[in-house]
């Protein structure tokens, strides 16, 4: 009777441990996914190969984001919740500038020429500073509920075209390869 209680409790063990074996198995976690960017975005930023690959899509998601931004301060008729709308695009604009000007630490880190990046950088932000700029000057009636947000984006821009001019400044040019004569 010892022998078969202990086969039971040992079948009864291994009936419990079986399904969970699947669970003892570390796996990989998944990269953390930005609030702001959609989910194409962010298979767009984890697919990209290097650090100014992904300089150029978080500057094209800036890009959205002001148009986006510009587009809802000019609706005639503005949606229910307005100042959440306007600034969850603003926030949503600065995170892409930060995350942008964070490639250029990674890219430093590794080496990577991205004297292309760097410049399209500075130029797209210049842009968008003159944009958030006219929206600040412009002002209306709802700024009262964005304009933090909004001081904050263009300081995050102001940033960003500083950092840029820095890395340019730093960086070594790209090596030139010579055709062997």
């Amino acid at each position: 009777m010892y022998a078969t209680s202990k086969i039971g409790t040992i079948l009864c063990l291994a009936a419990v441990l079986v399904p969970l074996r699947g669970f003892a198995r570390p796996r990989p976690f998944p990269q953390e996914k930005k609030d702001y960017l959609t989910d194409s975005e962010s298979d767009k930023i984890r697919d990209a190969l290097n650090p100014s690959e992904r300089m150029k899509l978080y500057v094209s998601f800036a890009d959205d984001r002001l148009k986006k931004l510009q587009y809802e301060l000019g609706r005639p008729v503005p949606e229910r919740h307005h100042d959440d709308v306007l600034n969850g695009l603003i926030n949503a604009y600065s995170g892409c500038l930060d995350d942008a000007t964070d490639e250029i630490d990674e890219a430093k880190d590794k080496q990577a020429d991205i004297h292309e990046s760097l410049k399209l950088l500075e130029s797209k932000s210049k842009e968008f500073l003159e944009g958030l700029e006219k929206i600040e000057q412009k002002g209306g009636p709802g700024l009262g509920g964005y304009k933090d947000n909004l001081e904050d984006a263009i300081q995050a821009t102001e940033d960003t075209i500083a950092a840029a001019r820095d890395a340019q400044k730093e960086m070594l040019p790209a090596p030139i390869r010579r055709k062997p004569s």
